[in-house]
């Protein structure tokens, strides 16, 4: 498929996929401000005449009746989220509350100038609102079901009644590698860990410095974390304990990364030096910008650390908690802990090291630890309580949510795999994935529900290098409207 920056997204084929996610790309959607795009869903099902509802936490729910004979289908619910990750190079100028994505076609991709494209999970909005205008799509009895917040706490999902949906198969549209269908996801536990520091003033004879390490690749943190990519934060860290041991550099401030789910690409420290250490200061980040590019050599090719004058701090860190959070900081595990033993190549515990920043006499470090063992889980999470604790924070759990257990005997996945055998001539992989899709907490309220996930192919989701293919979508198209058309029949 041939296509260039020129052409619009509008354009391309299936037109009723691309025109809605268009739609979509041109109202903000950020995690926790994406009201104004669920506005626009309820308002685009009720044009049709559908019944459409926004429930008390904000998820948009659309009904639409079986087509001319498909009465006795099981009823479907199709599902995914409206919230996008906010993410942009360093010198993008983009506000992600008002300003629209300016997505692109790129040859065999669509991508984004400069900033997340969306398509996590904007496909799957836009392809679920192309099923109910459809006037040809074949289907029994439908719903459409659009949370909110899944980025960031999973909201939407967590707050869904459960008498509110009838449908009894629920296929969630949030997957990214087409020609395969997930039956299994990890869940995953927030942890929050505080230090409260002492202001101090920045002794004499130092100057102020300003400590970047930017444009690291980043990534999703539950399927981009066995890739080997450097985490900002942590390599922001392993060049303050080296300043703090070899010139005494006292710490102002830091602030590295800004999502629990995203690998963190950067991060930013005002440190206090002697004005006699400036050159060793110097040599010490250039010789960790050569250690760091042979370590990652694979991975990351257009990082940089580097050194600048910045103005003076109106306080630092007291010493102690300086140390006392390096060390937990440089201590912190940050990787995949184990892979799982029934899968082959699936991660099944992993932690990533989010977000550290300090403001108002508090430092907050925020991590997301993943596992679809939920004793493998706990057991991470007093690994992390050990290590913080000793170091003198507070320690805060929250936002926990069980994984999806697999079924191998589920109808919906049986139609499906010979569904896509009919399209394709292939079998399509059935899969797990380390990452908290939605399906593990509808479980939970609707535990009788038959579940599956599926999408087109997208890489590089949670940061600016995100692209969704173009003719993975078209048969990602085609294999969702052949499945409606296949569906269960009621027992």
């Amino acid at each position: 498929m041939t296509t260039n920056k020129q052409v619009s997204i509008e354009t391309l084929k299936p037109n009723e996929v691309w025109k809605n996610f268009y739609a979509l790309t041109q109202i903000p959607r950020p995690s926790k401000a994406e009201k104004k795009a669920a506005e626009y869903i309820l308002q685009f099902g009720k044009k049709l005449g559908l019944k459409s509802i926004m429930d008390e936490i904000g998820n948009v729910i659309i009904s639409k009746p079986a087509t001319a004979g498909m009465e006795k289908c099981t009823g479907i619910i199709l599902q995914a989220h409206i919230d996008m990750v906010p993410q942009k190079n360093n010198d993008k100028i983009h506000d992600f509350n008002n300003d629209p994505i300016e997505a692109y076609a790129d040859g065999e991709w669509v991508k984004a100038n400069g900033t997340t494209l969306g398509a996590d999970n904007g496909i799957g909005v836009a392809a679920a609102m192309a099923v109910l205008e459809s006037q040809t799509a074949e289907h029994g009895p439908l719903e459409v079901l659009i949370t909110i917040d899944e980025e960031t706490g999973m909201t939407g999902a967590k707050n869904l009644s459960p008498t509110v949906l009838k449908g009894e198969i629920l296929i969630n549209l949030d997957s990214e590698d087409e020609g395969e269908l997930y039956v299994s996801c990890a869940g995953g536990l927030d942890g929050t860990f505080t230090f409260n520091y002492e202001r101090e003033e920045m002794p004499e004879g130092f100057i102020p410095v300003k400590l970047s390490v930017t444009k690291f690749k980043g990534g999703h943190s539950g399927l981009d974390i066995h890739l080997n990519r450097a985490n900002a934060n942590k390599v922001m860290f392993r060049l303050l304990k080296i300043l703090a041991n070899k010139t005494d550099a006292r710490l102002a401030s830091i602030e590295g990364g800004n999502m629990r789910n995203a690998i963190p690409r950067e991060a930013v420290a005002v440190v206090a030096i002697e004005k006699n250490k400036e050159q060793e200061l110097n040599k010490i980040v250039d010789e960790l910008r050569e250690i760091i590019k042979a370590e990652y050599w694979a991975e990351e090719n257009d990082f940089e650390i580097f050194v600048e004058q910045t103005d003076k701090p109106e306080e630092i860190i007291d010493k102690k908690t300086q140390t006392a959070l390096i060390d937990a900081i440089y201590g912190c595990p940050n990787r995949v802990i184990c892979m799982s033993d029934s899968m082959h190549g699936l991660v099944e515990t992993s932690t990533n090291l989010a977000i550290v920043k300090s403001e108002s006499g508090k430092i907050q470090v925020k991590c997301l630890m993943r596992s679809s063992v939920d004793t493998a889980k706990l057991d991470l999470a007093e690994a992390m309580e050990s290590v913080f604790r000793q170091a003198g924070a507070e320690v805060e759990f929250s936002g926990g949510y069980s994984g999806w257990k697999p079924n191998m005997n589920s109808p919906i996945l049986g139609v499906m795999r010979e569904t896509y055998k009919e399209l394709y001539n292939r079998t399509p992989e059935v899969k797990a994935i380390h990452a908290g899709l939605e399906c593990g907490i509808f479980g939970g309220i609707y535990p009788n529900w038959d579940m599956i996930s599926f999408g087109p192919t997208i890489r590089h989701p949670h940061s600016p290098a995100e692209k969704v293919n173009i003719e993975s979508v078209d048969k990602f198209w085609k294999f969702l409207v052949a499945t409606l058309k296949n569906a269960p029949k009621k027992k």
